[in-house]
């Protein structure tokens, strides 16, 4: 049992002491080659116009444009892509994307970069800039004058609360 042991312990050692060796033998080489080679930035990847369809390009006259201000002092500017028809370019802070329109079965306007994971949801009431990689909002409430219109009037009618039942009739007319 004691040959067994240091048997084990001795091929663990020599396999620990070549892992040592290798990686020691190879750093070396790494930082020498650092020194005679600059480092170079990757190229910036060029995006390639997406060919929308005609469903598409019939979304992009309904996007609100302009900067339109948000919650927590934020700003969004939404502009059409001076290059590229129904291609948008979505600015907030230092962030930019190039966003095309994205089909809803909802109504909502949906604009997407989908190389960078941005989302721009354009609602009756407010529009959000998001992150949905990250599952984040990156900017929320951001209205133009319309947008604003309609949230003051939601405000001032909400809508009635599906859990609740309907009020009862006030007057004897509901039951002709």
């Amino acid at each position: 049992m004691m040959k067994f042991v240091w048997l084990v312990t001795a091929m663990l050692c020599s396999v620990l002491w070549t892992g040592f060796a290798a990686a020691s033998s190879v750093a070396p080489q790494a930082s020498s080659s650092k020194k005679n080679t600059r480092v170079q930035a990757p190229a910036k990847a060029v995006d390639k116009p997406v060919v929308l369809s005609e469903e598409q390009l019939a979304v992009a006259p309904t996007v609100a444009t302009g900067v339109l201000p948000c919650e927590l002092a934020q700003k969004v500017s939404v502009q059409a892509h001076p290059e590229h028809a129904g291609h948008f370019a979505v600015e907030s802070g230092k962030q930019r994307f190039v966003m095309v329109p994205v089909a809803t079965s909802t109504g909502a306007i949906r604009l997407e970069d989908a190389a960078r994971g941005a989302v721009w949801l354009q609602l009756a009431n407010k529009s959000m800039l998001m992150d949905h990689r990250q599952g984040r909002r990156l900017a929320d409430a951001c209205m133009n004058a319309e947008q604003q219109a309609v949230a003051l009037a939601m405000e001032k009618n909400p809508a009635p609360n599906l859990l609740e039942p309907l009020p009862a009739p006030q007057d004897g007319a509901a039951m002709k």
